[in-house]
């Protein structure tokens, strides 16, 4: 017998897609932040966030269309409605929710700091250090409001930028987001984690335009159901030893 709110979710999801079944859904990713989103050489997009969202929209009966955007452009884009939705690793803030909305979590985040490896630095020992991370994210918020004062934060476009910089030995230290530079790590063994990873909380949701319930619930209903069928641990094991969710 099937759990009162899974019914209720399922019938969410039926009437959002009988609603828009004939739209084609835009969902935008950065396409430049691997394993979760990222750009082949041929020009395609891959990764865990491009996965979940085809297989939300193959749950939602929709057909959908997933696009690469800057990140920093990102969110001016969906309010300015060039594509109806974010799967881009985005972290749910309050800043955030001030101008678009979310949907419930679809991973949870914690952040790391990275460094040559080989020395004897703790997190302590940032102080004063060329502290790197990616604009315009919560790891950048973090290194400017722990380190801002007590170190020279440098801020970058893109995720590849900053571990460019690290390598060239421009900055001593990235934060990043754990999973993916614990992934850049497989491919540069000269460097290791600083500590453990750091908990703030972050849960990672779907942004969607503010005032478009519809599609919040449709895509709730479909989240619910790929964790519920098992095509969400499908695709994480894909990419990850332990269930990010």
């Amino acid at each position: 017998m099937k759990h009162p709110k899974i019914l209720a979710a399922l019938a969410a999801l039926t009437l959002g897609a009988a609603a828009a079944s004939a739209e084609t859904l835009t969902i935008a990713t950065e396409g430049a932040y691997p394993p979760f989103n990222n750009t082949t050489a041929d020009g395609e997009l891959v990764g865990f966030d491009v996965d979940i969202a085809n297989a939300l929209c193959e749950a939602m009966q929709r057909e959908c269309e997933i696009v690469a955007q800057d990140w920093d452009g990102i969110i001016p884009g969906l309010v300015q409605e060039k594509y109806d939705a974010i799967v881009a690793s985005m972290s749910i803030t309050e800043e955030r929710l001030q101008s678009i909305d979310f949907t419930n979590p679809y991973y949870s985040n914690y952040l790391a700091l990275v460094a040559k490896d080989g020395g004897s630095m703790s997190m302590d020992d940032v102080d004063g250090k060329a502290i790197g991370a990616q604009r315009s994210t919560i790891a950048s918020e973090w290194a400017e409001d722990t380190y801002g004062r007590r170190g020279d934060v440098k801020l970058y476009d893109t995720q590849t930028a900053a571990y460019s910089d690290l390598t060239a030995g421009r900055i001593d230290v990235l934060v990043s987001d754990h999973l993916p530079v614990a992934e850049w790590l497989k491919e540069n063994p000269d460097y290791a984690l600083i500590g453990d990873k750091i908990d703030i909380d972050d849960k990672i949701g779907i942004g969607i335009r503010q005032g478009e319930d519809e599609l919040k619930d449709a895509f709730n209903a479909a989240l619910e159901q790929i964790r519920s069928d098992g095509t969400y641990k499908v695709i994480n094991d894909q990419y990850f030893p332990v269930d990010i969710f």
